[in-house]
């Protein structure tokens, strides 16, 4: 008996040692230890620094080992990774993701009501409910696949999110897009103070004009100032309190324009504030003073769509201007380069998110260079929230937190296969794992007469049928079957041959 105690004693010694969670398991425990090794990849560890045929081994979600050469643990699920390349996720600076931020109500408006000149919002809070410093987009964050799974197809891992409403929105929280538990997906529970000119779904009569924002913003520093001496007459000022108690992170000003950065820029040299500026997509046309305002940037790709002058009763509509800017949206990316001011690159407020990488590349065709594309989609962000430690980079310690794809990123027919986000798994296009690009024997036997032929298959898809002559094609695959067809030689009057079939093997 006392050698069963014993034992009893040592096991559950054993467990309590283990990990201590406060957090409840419904279900079957399951803690597995997620030893991966991804071998004989060209690993891009930052935008300085490639291996080839690398391999990257993680554990419980964390980067335990990166380089060349490295012995690969016997227990570790390993996965080849030849031919294919493996990225640090993106990090988005600038979304409301899984915060449910609140909408303007699309009711009429009523000339004839009394107007509201005093903040309706219940609490000792602040007078002006367009300033609600005193939110934590933490407090309110919940996990949503849906949303994650589009983040995830086009390269992000992590995200700032925050409540995107009203003139200071308070403080934003860094998050990762696994879709485990919520409390694990923080990284940063207050990473920025976000603050913007839109006075959002507020109800008050006042601010009603860019001129009383900025009234609003700079009366509120020079309260918040006050407050700071604890007057006896104030009482309990909780928004003033957050206020002063998130000037010491990191501070964001969301604009939308190349003015209302210069604007912002201004507000925070009156009261000692450097922020990080959300930027317009016009801010090359007055480069000189995005670089006087010393700040880091937020920009984003959602360029002009080209607008339709066919018709010369619709071209009267557009202007010169109009069409210079459509022209000159996507060098804004490289001009910011160019003057050596830092910036990273938002996916929000795109009309169609799917157009994300594409129009990346874009920029990166109008000059702006491959290595600062990755740099502020990867690093800038990580720095300017503070989380460059966690992610942001292929580094020992870092969480796992990178994508594989077919080709270098912003190659023009790149995909991406995975995306793994605290070391779980989430495919994207999973069928780009094996790659039909090679050349191959064809053999058509047709009413007892053999034809051979040379196919030969480009990254592309696209194809060269070689026989008596040499035929352009185009492969089509759908999952593991592939389809294609060719006539059997140039000139009119050839038979076409359409052939389908299912994928096998490595072939």
């Amino acid at each position: 008996m006392k050698r069963i105690l014993t034992g009893l004693v040592f096991l559950c010694t054993a467990i309590v040692a283990h990990a201590q969670e406060s957090f409840p398991i419904n279900g079957v425990r399951d803690i597995r230890s997620g030893l991966y090794a991804f071998t004989n990849a060209t690993i891009i560890q930052n935008e300085n620094t490639k291996i080839e045929k690398g391999v990257l081994i993680i554990k419980m979600g964390k980067i335990v080992a990166v380089g060349a050469n490295l012995t690969v643990p016997a227990e570790a699920v390993v996965v080849d990774c030849a031919g294919k390349f493996i990225y640090p996720s993106f990090i988005d600076p600038l979304s409301d993701y899984g915060v449910a931020t609140p909408r303007r109500t699309m009711g009429g408006f009523n000339f004839g009501a009394p107007g509201q000149f005093i903040s309706n919002k219940p609490g000792p809070y602040n007078w002006n409910q367009a300033v609600k410093p005193e939110l934590n987009a933490v407090d309110v964050f919940t996990k949503d696949e849906t949303t994650a799974s589009a983040y995830r197809a086009n390269g992000f891992g992590a995200v700032f999110t925050h409540l995107k409403d009203g003139l200071a929105r308070g403080t934003g929280a860094v998050v990762t897009l696994a879709t485990e538990n919520n409390n694990q997906a923080v990284l940063k529970s207050k990473a920025a103070s976000v603050y913007s000119f839109d006075k959002g779904t507020s109800t008050q009569s006042y601010p009603s004009s860019l001129m009383g924002s900025i009234a609003v913003l700079r009366q509120t520093y020079l309260d918040a100032k006050w407050y700071q001496t604890k007057p006896v007459s104030e009482g309990v000022n909780l928004s003033l309190e957050a206020w002063n108690n998130s000037q010491s992170i990191p501070q964001i000003f969301a604009t939308d324009d190349k003015w209302n950065a210069v604007r912002a820029d201004r507000i925070g040299d009156e009261f000692g504030v450097q922020y990080i500026i959300r930027g317009g997509d016009n801010g090359y046309q007055r480069i000189d003073e995005m670089v006087k305002t010393k700040a880091s940037f937020i920009l984003g790709v959602d360029f002009p769509v080209a607008m339709d002058v066919e018709d010369p009763n619709d071209a009267r509509f557009v202007s010169l201007a109009d069409m210079k800017h459509w022209e000159l949206a996507p060098t804004n990316l490289a001009a910011y380069s160019k003057a050596n001011i830092p910036f990273s690159i938002t996916s929000s407020d795109m009309k169609d998110a799917k157009q994300f990488l594409a129009n990346v590349k874009k920029a990166i065709q109008n000059g702006l260079s491959e290595s600062k594309a990755l740099e502020a989609l990867t690093k800038t962000p990580a720095n300017q929230l503070g989380v460059y430690d966690q992610v942001g980079s292929l580094e020992t310690g870092k969480w796992a937190n990178f994508i594989i794809t077919t080709e270098p990123i912003f190659a023009a027919n790149s995909k991406i296969i995975e995306n793994w986000v605290q070391g779980n798994k989430y495919g994207v296009n999973e069928s780009e794992w094996s790659s039909i690009a090679g050349k191959y024997k064809l053999t058509i036997n047709k009413n007892g007469t053999t034809s051979d032929y040379t196919v030969d298959v480009k990254k592309d898809l696209s194809a060269s049928i070689i026989g008596t002559d040499t035929i352009a094609s185009k492969i089509t695959v759908s999952e593991s079957v592939i389809k294609f067809n060719f006539p059997t030689k140039k000139g009119r009057g050839a038979d076409q041959i359409r052939l389908s079939g299912i994928i096998s093997g490595n072939s």
